[in-house]
């Protein structure tokens, strides 16, 4: 899969970063208040651009130090201690780099950005927005509880974060984002989604498959979906749709053939054991399997959600799964995600 060549260049090359470390006087504070406790601790931060400053963070969720990124608004260097601004968390697909969405989206590059804390955080590979089950026994890697029991109450300690959010995602960070604010209501204002995993259960032969072809154990993630089935619809957002009643949604995909930004010559995913299911084969112009199925779960969570009365945005087109579709759809939904930040109360 297209996205699999990407998840597979980034999980196998790290970031450089090249740039001198940015001391504010919050990043003290932070520090001693990780080191005083088991909780996380900002261990390093980088200015690596003229607005983008990169967090690493001890993180005792997922048993490692992680990264988060923060594109800051105007006038953060200057922040005084009770000075907040609202918050646009941006989650990245399965490869979990959070430098996709300069690299492959140039946020940065984004003028209507300028008024808001843009949040990039880090996920383990497939990591899946989730506290993985193991077995039973639980432990790392918790990427819910990382996101948000850890990243989120520092940046609103020590960083200028406020508690008027919204939230979007490709690919698996789709799945996140709605995840995410179905499972916490009151946590997003609204969300949106690009090409995202939005209703694993209808598919789940495909977890299966794209875990196994990273050699990973995909039933330490939710457990085996007939044996631990509620533990995936605890997850899933079709599961989750009465919960969103009240947040705005937009969901985008295409169906899996070349569309108008693939070049000329665009070739094929490359095969991956199991992702078809031999009784539902693809159609013969699908050239990108991951996002015919993306298009068809994006589909079916649609429809749920206007018949459980959720506000509900939709944009299905041609294209595959690749980043310069959700480029595009990042561009037409951020009006909307902007306006959910506006007023001061829900």
């Amino acid at each position: 899969m297209r996205s699999l060549r990407l998840l597979l260049a980034r999980a196998t090359v790290l970031p450089t970063m090249l740039t001198a470390a940015l001391l504010v006087p919050h990043e003290a504070a932070a520090a001693a208040e990780g080191a005083a406790s088991s909780g996380p601790a900002v261990v390093r931060e980088e200015r690596i651009a003229s607005r983008l400053v990169e967090l690493t963070l001890r993180s005792p969720a997922l048993g490692r130090e992680a990264k988060v990124r923060l594109l800051t608004p105007d006038g953060w260097e200057r922040r005084s201690p009770g000075d907040r601004w609202p918050v646009l968390y941006l989650l990245v697909g399965g490869h979990g780099d959070p430098e996709a969405w300069t690299q492959d989206y140039a946020v940065d590059e984004l003028a209507q950005l300028r008024d808001v804390l843009v949040v990039m955080p880090e996920m383990p590979v497939f990591g899946f927005y989730s506290d993985w089950w193991n077995q039973g026994a639980g432990g790392p890697p918790r990427v819910e509880s990382f996101h948000l029991d850890e990243v989120r109450p520092l940046l609103e300690r020590h960083y200028g974060a406020g508690t008027r959010r919204a939230a979007a995602g490709e690919s698996q960070g789709g799945f996140g984002a709605l995840s995410y604010a179905a499972r916490h209501r009151g946590l997003f204002r609204a969300v949106a989604s690009y090409s995202g995993y939005v209703h694993p259960l209808q598919h789940p032969h495909t977890v299966k498959a794209g875990m196994d072809y990273m050699g990973m154990d995909w039933r330490a993630l939710w457990g085996d979906p007939v044996a631990q089935r509620a533990m995936w619809r605890a997850h899933d957002p079709y599961y989750l749709a009465e919960r969103l009643r009240g947040v705005p949604v937009h969901l985008s995909s295409g169906d899996g053939t070349a569309g108008a930004l693939d070049p000329p010559d665009v070739e094929p995913d490359p095969h991956v054991p199991g992702l078809e299911d031999p009784a539902d084969p693809f159609p013969e112009d699908v050239i990108s399997p991951t996002e015919a199925i993306m298009g068809e779960e994006s589909r079916t969570l649609a429809a749920r959600l206007a018949a459980t009365g959720v506000p509900v945005t939709t944009h299905f087109y041609a294209g595959t799964h690749s980043p310069p579709y959700w480029s595009r759809e990042l561009r037409r939904s951020l009006p909307g995600l902007l306006r959910a930040l506006e007023s001061p109360s829900s």
